[in-house]
């Protein structure tokens, strides 16, 4: 049986995100335990269009709320729409209310 690659495994802690919530790169790359390759996990969510069962990417942000992943979606304006109709808020690019909806893997799981 082959070994999960890395975006695997990426893939598997996005997809548990709660409808509603968002993550960080960097929370996903420390449970993990890859501390310090949050960039790394922001490839994968780049390159998970089209994977099945599909990733929600779009509840993926920066450490600071920000939708630094949004130019990987097909409008600028999708990744926004998408956490919108989920009920979370995003003013100037950013998820309002950051630390509340803020779903952290290592304290969740």
């Amino acid at each position: 049986m082959a070994e999960e690659s890395f975006y695997d495994k990426v893939y598997e802690i996005a997809r548990l995100i709660p409808y509603g919530r968002v993550t960080s790169y960097g929370a996903i790359a420390n449970v993990l335990g890859t501390k310090g390759t949050a960039r790394m996990v922001g490839y994968a969510m780049g390159h998970c269009g089209g994977i099945h069962p599909p990733v929600p990417a779009h509840r993926v942000v920066n450490s600071q709320g920000m939708l630094t992943g949004r130019f990987h979606f097909p409008s600028p304006n999708l990744m926004q729409q998408m956490l919108e109709n989920e009920g979370v808020e995003v003013e100037n690019d950013r998820v309002k209310n950051f630390k509340k909806l803020l779903w952290d893997p290592a304290k969740e799981l």
